[in-house]
């Protein structure tokens, strides 16, 4: 469901392929409740060591990043369940975003195919998104097949996007490409292909690291940002003084 690798202070996350490369990777229990579990353990020793810097990058296999909630797994004990099931993902995939907000160190996006609904909001809930050129659409359906968004959805985008990018994503739900979603302030940058777009998130994250930065207070500035969104996921705040003087 997802692997963890290590390179240097660096973190490569990444949502794996179980039995084919077309894996959407879509958000079921199961991999919510893994991503959750590696989260916890590298802000574990994040936290044990607050005298090293690291950061992470979030990336995936074959041609999804992620499409989203897992609708079949909704759909596996019948209709009459669907509801219910699928607000049950909503519910705990809301503490997976509070996790990211809450991770003492940066965090990469390398967004390598379709990253739609739950998967755009799991891409959105990292520091920094970067994409394909040639592959992949950034896409919140929800417009299209007749539901609303969780109201921390509506916050994450909120908080995290301009006016007129939310316009185009939520009303008009529009799929955006690579160099789209650059010039509407969603992705901060496009790369030719996979190798390219690792390699850029990798050299990203190296910048990053050598800021030596305390992890705990980056996590304390970051969630300062997001004050709307760290109280509608219930993510307390504390001040953190790490003088570097």
């Amino acid at each position: 469901m997802c692997t963890v690798e290590k390179r240097g202070n660096i973190f490569i996350l990444t949502l794996t392929s179980n039995e084919n490369e077309n894996d959407e990777h879509r958000l079921n229990p199961t991999l919510i409740t893994s991503l959750r579990s590696v989260i916890a353990d590298l802000k574990s020793q994040s936290l044990a060591s607050p005298d090293t810097s690291y950061a992470l990058i979030t990336t995936a296999t074959g041609k999804f990043f992620s499409n989203g909630f897992d609708l079949q797994w909704a759909l596996s004990t019948g209709k009459p369940s669907f509801v219910s099931r699928l607000h049950f993902m909503v519910e705990s995939f809301q503490p997976l975003v509070a996790d990211f907000l809450s991770l003492p160190m940066p965090t990469i996006a390398a967004i390598n195919g379709h990253a739609s609904a739950a998967g755009f909001a799991l891409a959105l809930s990292h520091d920094y998104m970067l994409m394909r050129k040639d592959r992949g659409v950034l896409y919140m359906s929800e417009v299209n097949i007749g539901l609303t968004l969780p109201e921390y959805f509506n916050v994450l985008f909120r908080e995290k996007l301009g006016w007129k990018a939310r316009r185009e994503i939520l009303l008009n739900g529009r799929k955006l490409k690579g160099e789209e979603g650059v010039k509407l302030g969603v992705l901060d940058e496009v790369l030719e292909s996979t190798e390219e777009l690792i390699q850029r998130s990798l050299k990203l994250g190296e910048e990053l690291v050598k800021k030596n930065w305390n992890g705990e207070v980056y996590a304390e500035i970051r969630k300062g940002l997001y004050p709307e969104l760290c109280r509608e996921l219930g993510s307390s705040r504390k001040p953190v003084v790490r003088p570097r003087l």
